[in-house]
């Protein structure tokens, strides 16, 4: 992804293993178009760990995907090459509409609703996936992430109004987007479901957790007002001080507020009063699509 980079190992009768690394792929491709190479060297570096632990756990299948940040870079296909090198699995490159979908999969898998009253919202550090079940499948990917919003709005430590303003513009005109191209979205009774790790991580916020606990973050539920005034919040600090509050994920301090504002404008635009946070996501997607064959 964007900005970390995840391995979920899962078989029938053994514990799962699921990592999670901030590497920030994306870092700078917004205004380049390129990627860093210190920023391929990190991700590769995790990518060479994640092998030996697919090697010390006998893994059999694997899928080796990329989204955002790869889409966007002019020297995206070098990196997928170096990337199957290292993992020993073709990198595949998806696109908003498959990682939509394969989100969609793995976050409704577990939830006692049926999928056609579910919209789920993923924000991921260079985009924002929106999906709806209603029917058939729908899905947009919008350009909205949380390391993208950091680096083109929010300069300053913290953000100052104006950046926040202009932030909220793009992010209104991008939903604008949304609203046109899934209708189902303004449907009364659908309910929200969060994704990846802005969500999560305002789940620890509010839980005030001082470790990560998977048990308490999945499925609980953020409420609109709490969403809110987490962003104000976290919009008033500095990345320093955002760091220091149990709950946060190291790494993830300096662009929580971008993740943020996509939530609570999402749900604002959509008239969202809760969001339920899922910690089973495209992982699980692709697992299950592995499983499948």
């Amino acid at each position: 992804g964007t900005n970390s980079t995840r391995l979920l190992i899962s078989a029938p009768g053994m514990p799962e293993v699921r990592l999670m690394r901030i590497t920030r792929l994306g870092q700078g491709v917004d205004a380049s178009a390129r990627l860093d190479p210190g920023a391929i060297a990190r991700t590769l570096a995790v990518l060479t760990e994640y092998r030996g632990l697919m090697d010390r756990h006998g893994v059999e299948r694997a899928r080796l995907v990329a989204t955002s940040a790869v889409r966007d870079a002019a020297n995206g296909d070098e990196f997928l090459l170096a990337a199957s090198d290292v993992v020993g699995v073709r990198a595949e490159l998806l696109d908003g509409a498959a990682e939509g979908a394969l989100a969609f999969a793995g976050a409704t898998a577990s939830l006692d609703l049926p999928p056609a009253g579910v919209a789920i919202i993923d924000i991921g550090g260079g985009s924002t996936e929106l999906v709806t079940g209603a029917g058939a499948l729908r899905e947009i990917s919008l350009d909205l992430g949380c390391v993208r919003l950091t680096e083109r709005y929010l300069h300053h430590d913290p953000p100052q109004g104006d950046e926040l303003d202009a932030a909220v513009r793009f992010i209104g005109a991008e939903l604008d987007r949304a609203a046109a191209a899934l209708p189902a979205l303004a449907e009364e009774g659908l309910t929200l479901v969060g994704l990846a790790g802005t969500v999560s991580t305002l789940g620890a916020l509010a839980l005030g957790l001082s470790h990560y606990d998977r048990a308490r973050i999945h499925h609980f539920v953020l409420h609109e007002p709490v969403v809110a005034d987490w962003c104000d919040r976290l919009a008033a600090e500095s990345s320093a001080a955002r760091g220091r509050r149990p709950g946060m994920a190291p790494g993830r301090e300096d662009v929580i507020v971008g993740g943020a504002l996509v939530l609570r404008e999402a749900m604002g635009r959509f008239g969202f009063d809760r969001c339920v946070v899922s910690e089973a996501d495209i992982l699980d997607g692709i697992v299950a699509s592995l499983s499948a064959q």
